[in-house]
């Protein structure tokens, strides 16, 4: 498996871990975690119009540059709230999980993000076109980030 679909596995496998605790009830975000999950919301606005990912019909630039965008946004974030960003490729969870847990899954991917837009502007060209569906994927649409806050019930 190459390294991006490991991130992406692991971003979900993070992200399902503090959603599981939320549903559950163990994990009952406090205002703060709201406000800031409205705040990533927002600053994160993909601009896509209604579209669905993947949105070919955008320049690499846009595209990559809409993903990296994230990274910085979730260490804002975590700088914010005081929530450590770790990583989650080959880690487990730690439980209980929470808001440190759902910023560093997505944290991976706008990661990855970053990576691809220092490749393209290199001139090392963009990265296969099946990685970025599965980034946006992940981040815009339906079943994604932008769809997290219908998964908590505080």
């Amino acid at each position: 498996m190459d390294a991006f679909a490991d991130r992406v596995d692991a971003a979900w496998e993070w992200l399902s871990a503090a959603i599981e605790e939320a549903q559950e009830g163990r994990w009952v975000r406090d205002a703060v975690e709201r406000q800031v999950m409205k705040d990533i919301r927002a600053a994160t606005n993909a601009l896509h119009g209604g579209r669905l990912a993947p949105f070919t019909e955008d320049p690499w630039h846009v595209r990559i540059g809409r993903i990296a965008n994230w990274a910085g946004v979730i260490r804002l974030a975590a700088r914010a709230g005081g929530w450590e960003l770790q990583p989650v490729v080959g880690q487990s969870p730690p439980q209980p999980a929470g808001m440190a847990e759902i910023l560093s899954g997505i944290y991976a991917v706008g990661e990855q993000g970053e990576l691809w837009m220092k490749q393209l502007l290199r001139a090392g060209g963009p990265p296969p076109e099946d990685a970025i569906a599965k980034a946006e994927g992940f981040l815009t649409g339906p079943g994604s980030i932008e769809d997290l806050e219908q998964l908590f019930y505080d």
